[in-house]
């Protein structure tokens, strides 16, 4: 077993950056380009609430942002005392590690966007450091700046306890969207990836996968971009016979300088595409993410079909890709970085950016019929989700809901 045991360090408050609020809007519009229509994009906070609402990505429940002097309540305060984690690494560049006492580990995602019903995140921010994760805006949840996603780890206590708890309280069999005929799907690692170095410490991943592995009849899937998931195979394997299970890898890009830019700590797209593989021999269902694309950046000609093709050679069965999309902790620590790093792009981002948290429609539909193009050329299916999902006991009319046709793609569904 590698259950999350409580710690007895004394409790004390963290300092705090203050975390800076959305502003009605972050840069000027271009006077190239109009502004959102009324009542599609309304400025300020809640004109941005509207666009995580619309996207596919944002992970469940939206983001409130509390006023800045309003007590701390509810998971800021838990984050606020929660206890130092011992660790064994010696790194000065390594974060800081915190154990969370949380009520739930399964959480409910009632989007029709997004093809699962909950999500389980071992973590409450995440190591790897892309700088284009959308997940920042979690850790204002909890009164901290997004910019210290990477720097603040909070780990999640008693999880195989709290999971045996919510499969048996809250799962069902029977899905509303199946039309009750297939069971709720549980997604791992939409807002942190369960496999970064943390989980080698604390092991919050393992110790899910090991109450998982006691049922039958669930569907679940896990999205990482680390090749430590291999440790996991036993795990996979036994939990893969008795439920149905899928696993996405993620490739942004397979060069090795640019990842390492876009994505510090993650290991090499090589790694990962080697544990598509090694996972595929397994017998385990494998599909490879190239979420999210990035214009100018890693969307040139050849380059998501580069991607697509190892994929296909390291046995990936599906394929899929979307494009960037930025909430606004996001955007405040990405924008900075493309104007450092690719000062040529910062306008063109600046203009699509800075109105919501999407690039321009026409873009997204072009990309959206590149990856169809790609699926075609290399045999690839679309996402499995629906198609894996074991059917309830006592199917009754399906309502035709198909996960592989809603709008859009979901970008980065780990991070």
């Amino acid at each position: 077993m590698s259950p999350v045991l409580p710690h007895t360090t004394p409790r004390f408050a963290m300092r705090r950056r203050p975390v800076r609020r959305p502003a009605t809007q972050l840069l000027p519009f271009s006077p190239a380009e109009p502004k959102p229509e009324a009542g599609t994009l309304a400025q300020g906070e809640a004109g941005w609430r509207k666009a995580s609402l619309e996207s596919p990505t944002a992970d469940c429940p939206l983001p409130e942002f509390p006023t800045s002097h309003a007590p701390l309540v509810g998971i800021a305060r838990l984050a606020a005392e929660a206890p130092a984690a011992d660790t064994k690494r010696k790194s000065l560049e390594k974060p800081e590690y915190f154990f969370l006492p949380v009520k739930s580990i399964l959480n409910k995602c009632d989007s029709a966007r997004v093809p699962f019903d909950w999500t389980i995140n071992p973590y409450r921010g995440c190591e790897f450091a892309c700088k284009y994760c959308y997940a920042r805006y979690t850790h204002e949840y909890m009164e901290i700046d997004g910019g210290e996603f990477e720097r603040k780890i909070f780990v999640k206590q008693h999880a195989a306890a709290l999971l045996r708890h919510d499969v048996d309280r809250k799962y069902s069999h029977a899905s509303k969207a199946s039309g009750y005929t297939k069971a709720e799907h549980i997604a791992i690692g939409t807002a942190t990836d369960p496999y970064q170095p943390a989980e080698r410490e604390y092991g919050v991943t393992r110790a899910c996968l090991e109450e998982l592995a006691k049922r039958e009849g669930l569907s679940v899937s896990i999205i990482t971009k680390s090749n430590q998931i291999v440790r996991d195979i036993d795990l996979l394997k036994v939990i893969a016979t008795k439920s149905a299970l899928t696993v996405n890898i993620t490739v942004t890009t397979l060069k090795p300088r640019l990842a390492r830019l876009l994505e510090p700590r993650a290991p090499r797209p090589d790694l990962r595409l080697a544990a598509v593989k090694e996972l595929r021999e397994a017998g385990l269902h494998v599909g490879v993410s190239a979420s999210p694309l990035l214009p100018g950046i890693t969307d040139a000609d050849g380059e998501l079909e580069g991607v697509a093709a190892a994929a296909k050679e390291a046995g990936a069965e599906w394929f899929w890709s979307g494009v960037l999309f930025l909430m606004p902790a996001s955007a405040r620590q990405f924008l900075p970085f493309i104007e450092e790093k690719f000062p040529r792009l910062a306008k063109q981002y600046r203009e699509w950016y800075t109105k919501n948290g999407y690039a321009p429609e026409a873009y997204r539909k072009k990309v959206s019929e590149r990856v169809t193009r790609i699926r075609q050329k290399f045999g690839f299916a679309s996402r499995p989700w629906e198609g894996e999902r074991p059917a309830a006991p006592h199917a009754q009319l399906s309502l035709g809901w198909d996960a592989g046709a809603i709008s859009g793609e979901v970008q980065g569904i780990r991070s």
